[in-house]
């Protein structure tokens, strides 16, 4: 009867663990990075936003997986292999300028009555800022990017949405997305990373000048980058952060 009952038990375990192998979910089952490897789609240079937001749902694919949210990884990934295996992904979805507007809007950081994300610099036992050249260990690219702004009497001016590395003599930039986060809206604005200060926990940036400083700064003249090599325009756009 022991006996009978070991295997029994042996069995149901061995049966639970079988569907626990069926319902996890396997990242690699998109087949993503051949695709892009292979689908000329994926390599013309225009698309590479195409490519950043599938790699965005594989990621979000794996952080239901590390939660144990297995239906719902399979669920986003079967999305995934759709859109990947559709013939002409770019041609997918809507082009409403109002529905893609408020769908933007709907990202936009919660802002307290009063107009105003709450600060907690004026918190006891608040830590004081550290300048970015002064950080050790350096700051990794995950640290940076989506990391929020604010500004010197700590309002929330925006969002780190992109990083642009100086070469030659150039300096570094961070793209601030002040107009809806997720996107780099009409709203952007370019920080010079010298005049960056961040928190020690590494959870916020911040300007050295105030929000109403902030609103005299030029937006972003174009998507394409050339500003960073445009020395008249950077000098005027850097002197209102000094």
């Amino acid at each position: 009867m022991k006996a009978t009952k070991f295997f029994t038990t042996l069995a149901l375990l061995s049966g639970l663990g079988a569907t626990g192998a069926m319902a996890n979910c396997n990242i690699a089952d998109t087949q993503l990075e051949q695709a892009i490897a292979q689908k000329p789609e994926f390599r013309a240079p225009a698309n590479r936003q195409m490519v950043r937001d599938l790699r965005s749902l594989r990621d979000a694919a794996f952080i239901l997986w590390s939660y144990g949210r297995h239906d719902d990884c399979n669920r986003l990934m079967a999305n995934i292999r759709e859109l990947v295996f559709a013939p002409e992904m770019g041609s997918l979805g809507g082009t409403d300028e109002d529905e893609v507007n408020y769908q933007i809007a709907a990202s936009d950081p919660f802002v307290h009555r009063g107009g105003k994300v709450e600060g907690r610099r004026d918190d006891a036992g608040a830590k004081a800022l550290v300048s970015i050249n002064e950080l050790v260990p350096g700051l990794r690219a995950d640290e940076i990017i989506g990391t929020e702004v604010r500004s010197s009497d700590d309002k929330i001016v925006g969002e780190v949405r992109n990083f642009v590395f100086g070469t030659k003599d150039r300096r570094d930039y961070a793209v601030v997305a002040s107009g809806g986060f997720f996107t780099i809206g009409k709203d952007s604005f370019v920080v010079p990373i010298r005049f960056l200060n961040v928190t020690q926990e590494r959870d916020a940036f911040f300007l050295q000048i105030s929000e109403e400083a902030v609103k005299t700064v030029p937006l972003m003249p174009d998507h394409d980058f050339e500003w960073h090599s445009d020395a008249a325009w950077l000098a005027l756009n850097d002197a209102h952060f000094e």
